[in-house]
C-alpha cells in the first residue's frame, strides 16, 4: 500500500466523493479483463504512426513536429470512475473515449510540437481502488502497472532505437511513473537517454532523493536533463496544512518521522528552483475549460500567477479562463493545461541540451 498512498494526496480527495454504498467485492472475485497486446494499435491511445487525440493543437500553439528527435512515453491518469469494478477494460470504448478527450488532447498533446508521443491504454485501476487503499486497492494498482511496464519495454525495443526520450504522466499515471522510474531507469544507462521525467499530480517528496532514486535528483534549473521535475496546483484559499499532514503520513510510512517530508515543487513558470514565484506576466498560455469539454480552445497568456509554498504550487488563476477547482482547492485536473505553453517553451531548451550534450 506504501507505493500508492504516494498519489492519495490529490486522488484520495476525488476519490471521497465517489464512495460506494456497499462493501466493494474482494479483488480475487472479479476476472481482470486480458492484458492489452501492445504489439497491437487498439493498445496505444497514441503512437508515432497513430498519434489519434495527441494531435490535438490549440489555433495558438504552434505546429506539430514534423521530424521530431525525442520521444515522449505519457501515462494516463485515472479515467475510470467506476465504484463496482477494481480495473478497466482497455476495450471499453466509453472509458477510452473520455481518456482521449479529457487528458490524452490536453496533456499527452502538450509535447506535440517537439516529440513523437507513445500512450499506451492500461487496466488502470479505477475510483473503486481509491476508496480501499486500505484493502484491495493495491492490488488494482499492482496489476495496473504491469501493463505500463510491459508497454515501455514494448516501447524501448520496437520503438525507441535509442532516441532520447521524456517521460509524462499525471495523478495515478505518475503514481505509474514513480516505480517505472526506480524499476528502469534510477541507476541504468536509460537514465542518459531520459530528456526529463514530469511527475505531476502526485506526492512525490523532497526525500524520496536520494532514499528511493539514488541516482535521479529534481530538476534544479530550466534546461537540466535526466531529472525530474513535480508540481501540485492548488488555489490561494487551500489548507496547505492539511495538505502537508496528509504527504507527511505517507513520507513517515515509507521512511520514518525524517526530514524530506516537503513534497517536490518546481514551479512550471520558471522551472528554476531558485526562483519559486512568478507573476502573470511570465505565464506564456493556459488552456480555457475544464477537460473534455469540446476541442482544446486557444490559450490565453498571462492568466496566471504561481508560487511554491510548502511544497504546493499555489496557483491564482484568471477567472475568465473557467477552471474549477476540486474540493478543498485542488487544481488537479488543471495541473498541466495551467502551464500549457510554459511546459512547451521549456521542454524545446532541455531537448536542445540533451541533443547537444
Amino acid at each position: 500500500m506504501k507505493r500508492v498512498l504516494s498519489c492519495l494526496l490529490s486522488l484520495g480527495l476525488l476519490a471521497s466523493t465517489a464512495m460506494a454504498a456497499d462493501p466493494p467485492p474482494p479483488f480475487e472475485s472479479q476476472t481482470p479483463a486480458p492484458p492489452p497486446d501492445y504489439g497491437r494499435a487498439a493498445s496505444w491511445a497514441a503512437t508515432a504512426w497513430a498519434p489519434g487525440a495527441s494531435t490535438a493543437l490549440p489555433g495558438n500553439a504552434g505546429k506539430l513536429a514534423a521530424a521530431p528527435d525525442v520521444d515522449v512515453f505519457y501515462i494516463h491518469p485515472t479515467t475510470d470512475r467506476s465504484v463496482t469494478r477494481w480495473n478497466q477494460d482497455p476495450a471499453d470504448k466509453a472509458v477510452n473515449d473520455w481518456t482521449d478527450a479529457s487528458v490524452i488532447a490536453r496533456q499527452a498533446a502538450v509535447f506535440n510540437t517537439c516529440c513523437r508521443i507513445f500512450a499506451p491504454r492500461y487496466r488502470q485501476a479505477t475510483r473503486l481502488a481509491f476508496t480501499n487503499m486500505a484493502g484491495d486497492g493495491q492490488k488494482a494498482f499492482d496489476l495496473a502497472y504491469g501493463d505500463v511496464l510491459r508497454a515501455f519495454d514494448l516501447y524501448l525495443k520496437r520503438d525507441n532505437a535509442g532516441r532520447p526520450f521524456i517521460l509524462a504522466g499525471h495523478s495515478q499515471g505518475a503514481s505509474h511513473l514513480m516505480r517505472l522510474l526506480k524499476d528502469r531507469i534510477d541507476g541504468s544507462p536509460l537514465k542518459d537517454r531520459m530528456v526529463a521525467a514530469y511527475v505531476v499530480g502526485v506526492n512525490l517528496s523532497e526525500g524520496d532523493f536520494p532514499r528511493t532514486y539514488k541516482t535521479l535528483s529534481i530538476c534544479a534549473k530550466p534546461a537540466d536533463t535526466g531529472c525530474v521535475i513535480a508540481w501540485n496546483a492548488v488555489t490561494p484559499d487551500t489548507d496547505l496544512a492539511l495538505m502537508g499532514k496528509a504527504n507527511a503520513q505517507r513520507f513517515v510510512s515509507l521512511y520514518g518521522d525524517v526530514p524530506g517530508k516537503e513534497p517536490v515543487c518546481v514551479n512550471p513558470m520558471t522551472f528554476d528552483r531558485d526562483q519559486p514565484v512568478a507573476a502573470k506576466d511570465l505565464n506564456k498560455g493556459a488552456a480555457p475549460g475544464d477537460p473534455g469539454e469540446g476541442p482544446v480552445k486557444a490559450l490565453v497568456a498571462k492568466s496566471v500567477a504561481a508560487r511554491c509554498d510548502k511544497g504546493f504550487l499555489v496557483v491564482d488563476a484568471d477567472p475568465a479562463l473557467g477552471l474549477k477547482p476540486l474540493p478543498g482547492g485542488i487544481m488537479h485536473y488543471h495541473d498541466y493545461g495551467l502551464f500549457y505553453a510554459d511546459i512547451q517553451a521549456n521542454v524545446r531548451v532541455r531537448i536542445d541540451t540533451s541533443l547537444n550534450r
